[in-house]
């Protein structure tokens, strides 16, 4: 009996329709609270449960493709590559196959502005014949090289000067060496040497002694003597041209080439190729120059005193007997424009010091007042126009007051003598009151007897 009724209600579950499982589902649970149930209804009913549950399954994922399907028909055109149900998102990374791990496209190594991963080595690749950059010569051999474009006349000169005038400034010729390299000459490269000389011809005698220098070290090195005796070849023919801004031009070329044939960087020949072929007046007498130069030191290897000795490269004996000169001519003549002169052509202005401490000597050492009177008037006319500045004024009386005790030695009224001077220095602003205020004073005050009223011995 129980076999047919589990019978009777395994053929109705099969003619019901599913809208009306429900019923079965009450009956069935009405059967497991009575405990009416046998092993085979119940497996039939475990059975039943699975089979709804995949049909619940199906039904939301058919629901999800149908909503998929509408949102992709709203986007444009959407991606054709992305499977079903799934909406596209920017910027994704992973995988539109719907294969994979879900990891990132190459491992991470793509994307824009990336070559590939860290530590990947390329393959060299081969040439390609029908690039429009290729070349049969080369064999597809790529060479990139560093083109400076060569400097025209214009140009020359605006980058020449200034690199001429700064090594008047430092005197190192590497560094002249180095900003040459920079550069493209080209043919024109002789023309730096014609402009370093021209340039020295308007300046002092020690730039044109560092131009020597500069001449003689670039030889061999970056100019040749070829390049040298073209750039004095033009300097011969423009040496008219240069007589209106410098009228000692021809004397002053005449000793460049006497120095540059002394220092190897001119040939030996240059002079003869212009025996009886110079009809210039002003390059004859440039060229007879050098000739005679040559001549009279044909025993030595250089003319390096052709230019004499400038500025700081003079000894510091020569420097002092130089200063004292200049001193006792003012003395003698009170010109205070000629000692202003000879002290510039010294070209020492870190010595002025020396100038003030020897001034100062000489007042103490002179007698009455003409000196002191001159002296102060000469230091105050260097320290108004600003040849001697405070360090230097300052210096040199402090140098005095040093050697003060020693002076006294000789000078038994010196500190009397520098008391004064110091207060008319003073007086015509030439020094400041710190420096007076410390003026060393009288040493121990002898007296004449010691009933004498503390009176000071004359």
């Amino acid at each position: 009996m129980t076999l047919l009724k589990a019978n009777r209600k395994f053929h109705l579950s099969l003619i019901v329709p599913d809208d009306a499982s429900w019923l079965l589902d009450e009956a069935a649970l009405e059967a497991e609270v009575n405990g009416n149930w046998t092993p085979q209804e119940k497996a039939l009913h475990e059975a039943r449960l699975k089979a709804k549950a995949k049909r619940r399954v199906r039904k939301s994922s058919s629901r999800s493709e149908s909503l998929s399907e509408s949102l992709s028909g709203e986007l444009a055109d959407g991606d054709s590559h992305s499977p079903k149900g799934k909406v596209p998102v920017p910027n994704d990374r992973k995988s539109r196959t719907g294969k994979g791990r879900g990891l990132p496209k190459k491992g991470g190594a793509g994307g824009k502005g990336v070559w590939g991963a860290a530590g990947m080595v390329y393959e060299v690749e081969e040439p390609d014949v029908k690039d429009p950059n290729y070349d049969e010569i080369a064999q597809g051999d790529t060479v990139y090289a560093t083109v400076v474009p060569e400097l025209d006349e214009r140009e020359l000169e605006k980058t020449v000067n200034p690199i001429v005038q700064e090594y008047f400034e430092h005197g190192d010729t590497k560094e002249v060496q180095m900003l040459l390299r920079e550069l493209n000459l080209g043919h024109h490269k002789y023309e730096f040497s014609s402009l370093a000389v021209s340039l020295s011809l308007e300046g002092k005698a020690s730039h044109r002694e560092l131009t020597s220098r500069l001449l003689r070290d670039l030889v061999g090195k970056e100019l040749s003597e070829s390049d040298m005796a073209r750039a004095f070849d033009k300097i011969l023919k423009e040496l008219p041209d240069l007589m209106l801004d410098t009228p000692e031009a021809p004397q002053m070329l005449g000793q460049f080439i006497a120095r540059a044939i002394a220092d190897h960087a001119l040939p030996l020949a240059f002079l003869d190729r212009y025996k009886g072929k110079v009809d210039c007046d002003h390059a004859r007498a440039a060229l007879d120059r050098a000739a005679v130069l040559l001549s009279m030191k044909r025993e030595m290897v250089r003319l390096d005193n052709v230019w004499g000795v400038g500025g700081g490269l003079r000894p510091v004996k020569h420097l002092v007997k130089e200063m004292n000169l200049l001193l006792k001519e003012y003395l003698v003549s009170g010109e205070v424009k000629e000692a202003e002169r000879c002290l510039r052509d010294l070209e020492v202005p870190h010595f002025h010091h020396e100038l003030v401490y020897e001034a100062v000597v000489m007042v103490l050492e002179s007698k009455g007042d003409t000196a002191v009177k001159m002296m102060c008037k000469l230091l105050q006319a260097f320290w108004k126009i600003g040849l001697i500045t405070v360090d230097q004024m300052n210096r040199g009386f402090q140098r005095v007051y040093d050697e003060l005790p020693e002076i006294n030695l000789d000078v038994p009224h010196a500190h009397s003598i520098m008391e004064s001077f110091t207060d008319l220095c003073y007086q015509e602003s030439v020094i400041t009151k710190q420096l007076r205020d410390s003026c060393p004073s009288r040493g121990r005050k002898r007296f004449v007897s010691e009933g004498d009223g503390g009176l000071i011995k004359n």
